[in-house]
């Protein structure tokens, strides 16, 4: 566990995974971003790091962290070459299912728990062999043999309560890893709404298995540890038993088509064919964003000289090029989240002396892309975020601690603190503190540990979310009606002068330690807060802090929420 401390990451290096650039121009691999940073739009989530398994033919991939703020999605070479685009978006899409339904968590968790029962069994078997070699020299009869009796009986005692808890822990991870895989095979129906997406890679899969073709099969000697993350079976003995860590491609194939379907053949795809299939459509930009950009004229500065050449089609259509480039380069994202922050008020010059103060200054680049933001609706700003944050997770442990700092004093600069500035603040810690990566213990069982927390944020969500001759109370009751086991009643309802964006830190640093089954209950509370019907978009501003309160807790984005960003998919999740 201590080995897999930094996460996905650690867990992608262990079966030989190289971090994909998002400066790539190799054609196979850009069009892998291009889909991963497409269904993590259609998401509402963080854009996650894509890793690379060059050495593998097989048709496999896995997504890998312990939240999803540090989620890591790998592929093998065989995935690139052999699947077509519709077919490769089925499979990101099923790994994003691991992501938003948790079980990436449970899954690196099992990693650990195994391993420690394995070397358990390996350290009796150690101290059987050392006795017995050492009870064989000196004699069954002699009196000093005692100690070594000991020794021996003791290995004896650990090697077979090491192997029972790795039958049943084998057992347990197998059972489980096959009703996951049901339930991400229907996620990525569910949200790519196309059936022939992830069903057509398990076709290839089933039938690159034949002829002692690599299938799905991985050839890193760490692969069976970590057997149960993978899409598809990475061993032949793992396929039909107790011990199958995946259904029969067979039965998830019929649950998929409802009906028996055969396999498909998987020779690797012409890379002309690669080069010129169908790009991303205007289905996950918003019409409203398309028709705003219609007609604008952007201004190029020679800011631009610092961004990095263009590669690829933009994942944002309605963004402009300057802003595609920013997202995918380390610095230019920098300096993107600079112009997030830039306001155009008296403290502008106070906010321009920072950035030149900066190491590495990048003041002209920044008010250049503040410029081409500016431009964008509002609701916007967090997915260019989030398309952002692979890049931004590519600078150096101290570039990050310079990033959040000059953030701080960016903020800072007018002596106050808006609510977007709080939004951005908390989704850029969450996701690029040092500790940002690692597991959180859970402190809390139940919401009702943690009812002076949840009022506050109610609270807050009521004051901005209120509309027309609405009261914020009126919204803060109906969250209340959410969860009656807090009892929370209208004297717990703080008005706008009490609550100070510090506490609220604060609160939403208990409830990342809440245990993950106690907070739907939350977002359900704070769903009712900012609507009183399920109809309608929410406020672009009251999206905004719903999801960085999800960001925060490392919680799901709720339905009602992402479908409040026009033009991506609801998250069905």
């Amino acid at each position: 566990m201590f080995n897999l401390r930094e996460g996905g990451d650690a867990v992608a290096q262990r079966v030989g995974g190289r971090l994909v650039s998002r400066a790539t121009s190799d054609p196979q691999e850009r069009r892998l971003l291009n889909v991963v940073e497409e269904v993590a739009l259609a998401s509402a989530v963080a854009c996650p790091k894509v890793y690379l398994l060059d050495r593998e033919e097989s048709i496999n991939a896995f997504a890998a962290g312990y939240n999803p703020n540090e989620a890591v999605v790998a592929v093998t070479r065989g995935t690139l070459t052999r699947l077509t685009r519709d077919e490769l978006q089925g499979v990101i899409a099923h790994e994003f299912s691991h992501i938003l339904n948790g079980d990436m968590r449970m899954n690196v968790r099992l990693i650990g728990v195994l391993f420690g029962i394995q070397m358990l069994a390996g350290f009796g078997q150690q101290l059987m062999e050392f006795g017995g070699r050492v009870w064989g020299r000196s004699g069954r009869d002699e009196k000093g043999s005692s100690l070594q009796v000991v020794v021996f009986t003791a290995g004896l005692v650990l090697f077979v309560i090491g192997y029972i808890g790795i039958f049943f822990g084998r057992l347990i991870k197998s059972a489980v890893s096959r009703q996951r895989e049901f339930l991400a095979d229907a996620s990525a129906v569910q949200f790519t709404r196309n059936p022939d997406g992830i069903g057509g890679a398990l076709r290839k899969i089933g039938g690159l298995s034949r002829d002692d073709a690599p299938g799905s099969q991985i050839s890193s000697p760490n692969a069976e540890q970590l057997s149960h993350l993978f899409l598809g079976a990475v061993r032949p003995s793992l396929v039909a038993g107790l011990f199958a860590t995946h259904p029969t491609i067979a039965e998830r194939l019929h649950r998929i088509f409802g009906r028996q379907v055969g396999m498909l053949d998987a020779p690797p795809l012409p890379l002309a064919e690669v080069v010129t299939a169908r790009l991303p459509d205007l289905a996950f930009a918003p019409v409203s964003l398309a028709a705003a950009m219609d007609g604008v004229t952007l201004t190029v500065s020679s800011a631009t000289a610092a961004l990095p050449p263009s590669s690829g089609s933009p994942a944002l259509p309605w963004a402009s090029a300057d802003l595609d480039r920013a997202v995918r380069d380390p610095h230019a994202a920098r300096a993107l989240v600079f112009a997030l922050l830039l306001d155009e008020g008296a403290q502008h010059t106070v906010q321009q002396a920072i950035l030149d103060a900066c190491p590495s200054p990048q003041t002209a680049l920044a008010i250049h892309l503040a410029q081409q933001i500016a431009v964008l609706p509002a609701i916007a700003r967090l997915p260019l975020l989030d398309l952002a944050m692979p890049a931004l997770k590519q600078l150096s442990p101290p570039e990050r601690a310079q990033l959040l700092v000059t953030v701080g004093a960016l903020i800072a600069a007018d002596q106050r603190v808006t609510l977007a500035e709080f939004v951005l603040q908390t989704i850029l810690v969450r996701r690029l503190h040092p500790h940002a990566g690692r597991s959180v213990p859970v402190r809390f069982d139940q919401l009702g540990m943690l009812r002076g927390e949840v009022a506050l944020l109610l609270s807050l969500l009521a004051h901005h979310a209120v509309s027309g001759s609405a009261a914020p109370i009126d919204g803060f009751l109906r969250g209340t009606q959410r969860c009656p086991e807090l009892a929370l009643a209208a004297s717990d309802f703080r008005s706008v002068e009490r609550i100070d964006f510090d506490q609220v830190r604060d609160a939403l640093g208990h409830l990342l330690q809440l245990a993950p089954l106690a907070k739907p209950a939350l977002l359900k509370a704070l769903v009712a807060v900012a609507s009183e019907t399920d109809a309608g978009p929410l406020p672009a501003n009251v999206a905004d802090l719903l999801r960085a309160v999800c960001s925060a807790i490392d919680a799901p984005l709720p339905p009602a929420v992402a479908a409040s960003y026009p033009g991506f998919h609801v998250n069905p999740f």
